[in-house]
């Protein structure tokens, strides 16, 4: 049970650090001509996505299901290696005449298998036997209720586009994702234990067997794999059904650069014909060697500046990027591939402290006539510099205002009236006072 927790803590920690990291989407050219309908790949390093196509596009996932699988196994399973499964041949009279791929469970009625075994039969020979025995485990005897699991867990992991029906993969309508979705799946997972080192796995050897389990990922079996097989390939998982085509998770590693790539919908003209591990490979070649970590904006360096009111002596501060921002580029990027564009007031008050937040700037890689600018991240403006407010120019300010008020104006317009009517009154009252004094002298003559 500790080992559980502690691994669900370490994914969790993971997850949430993965959040802080900004994940910007920009679609380079890669030059690569694809074979499969959908395409997505991820710098798992910044979590920036660096080519995306059709990636939100609905898609049959095929055996890449058992990723999802593996998550919800995973959750609800405390030891692996400890745990046994009595293996019974009416949960796998499930697949009779489904044509599934199997590894070897049925050799394995009436005894159990360890969830650990189960693991590897489903996710290295992509057996659907061990994906139907784990789902009727864990959903205890169930595989409604663990496919239910499923659904859930992909909302709680924000995909928007995947409904699974079943466990292994197996053609349904209402059985589909997204190459996104898909990736979030997979960045999951590789959180949770014995998942890099299970689907990196070429050759496995269940417990009583004779012959070996093996990949159904060419890429990885530098045994089998012939011109398949790629040097830096990591994993994951491959898929393929008539209707869904060629399916492939995998990632590429090599000089501190890491990518996930999610190749779905690969049309199959000859079954032998991999196109998604074609893609892939293509697509780690060109990111590892024509992408790299750069710096696109610093905090050192001005953006643009804001008009200061209320400083004496100074009447503008330059504003900078709150934080550097890094990002993967071309190789050969240069500044003038970078846009940014500010969104500041026009004016501002003094006083005014160093590193303030005055506004923001969104930072976009101009791309080609293809793709436009694209955005790499939003960041906040700070001020490069304190300035002080002047006490005098603050109360000139405030008279300013004072005078300028629509209360100001109605009591200066007031006493105009009331000065004017006096005026007006003493007038009236000062020639009333004359001709009473005048009738006065007259009466006195008489």
């Amino acid at each position: 049970m500790k080992k559980r927790i502690l691994a669900l803590f370490i994914a969790v920690l993971t997850l949430l650090s993965a959040s802080l990291i900004p994940a910007s989407a920009v679609n380079y050219k890669s030059g690569v001509k694809l074979k499969s309908k959908s395409a997505l790949v991820i710098n798992m390093d910044t979590g920036q996505t660096v080519l995306s196509v059709k990636a939100d596009e609905k898609r049959y996932p095929a055996s890449t299901t058992k990723i999802m699988t593996y998550i919800i196994v995973a959750e609800n399973v405390d030891d692996f290696a400890n745990t046994k499964v009595k293996i019974k041949q009416d949960v796998l009279s499930i697949l009779d005449g489904t044509g599934s791929s199997i590894a070897n469970v049925a050799a394995h009625v009436g005894e159990t298998m360890s969830v650990l075994d189960l693991l590897y039969s489903m996710m290295v020979p992509s057996g659907n036997d061990a994906a139907v025995v784990l789902a009727d485990y864990v959903g205890g005897g169930d595989i409604k209720a663990f496919v239910d699991m499923m659904n859930a867990k992909a909302k709680e992991l924000g995909c928007k586009n995947t409904h699974f029906a079943n466990p292994d993969g197996l053609h349904d309508k209402n059985h589909y994702t997204t190459a996104s979705d898909l990736a979030k799946i997979t960045r999951y997972a590789l959180t949770l234990p014995e998942f890099s080192t299970i689907t990196n796995t070429a050759t496995y050897y269940v417990k009583g067997d004779d012959y070996p389990l093996v990949t159904t990922n060419y890429m990885i079996d530098e045994n089998r794999g012939g011109d398949y097989f790629y040097q830096y390939a990591q994993g994951i998982k491959t898929g393929t059904t008539d209707e869904a085509g060629h399916c492939l998770v995998t990632m590429g590693s090599a000089d501190g650069y890491t990518y996930l790539a999610v190749l779905l919908m690969n049309p199959i003209k000859d079954p032998d014909e991999y196109g998604t591990m074609i893609d892939a490979a293509d697509l780690f070649r060109w990111a590892l060697t024509k992408l790299e970590l750069n710096q696109v904006a610093s905090s050192e360096t001005p953006v643009c500046e804001v008009k200061v009111d209320l400083a004496w002596g100074k009447n503008s501060v330059q504003l900078v990027p709150e934080k550097n921002i890094n990002a993967i580029v071309p190789t050969d990027f240069s500044e003038n591939d970078i846009v940014v564009e500010t969104d500041v007031p026009k004016n501002i008050e003094a006083p005014v402290k160093k590193g303030e937040v005055i506004g923001k700037a969104t930072v976009y890689y101009k791309g080609d006539q293809a793709n436009g600018k694209q955005k790499i991240e939003t960041v906040n403006l700070v001020s490069s510099e304190t300035i002080e407010r002047s006490g005098i120019l603050y109360v000139l300010s405030i008279l300013k205002g004072i005078v300028a008020s629509n209360w100001f104006i109605l009591v200066i317009a007031a006493i105009v009236v009331l000065l004017i009517i006096y005026i007006i009154i003493s007038s009236i009252i000062k020639r009333r006072n004359k001709n009473r004094r005048r009738h006065v002298r007259k009466y006195r003559n008489f």
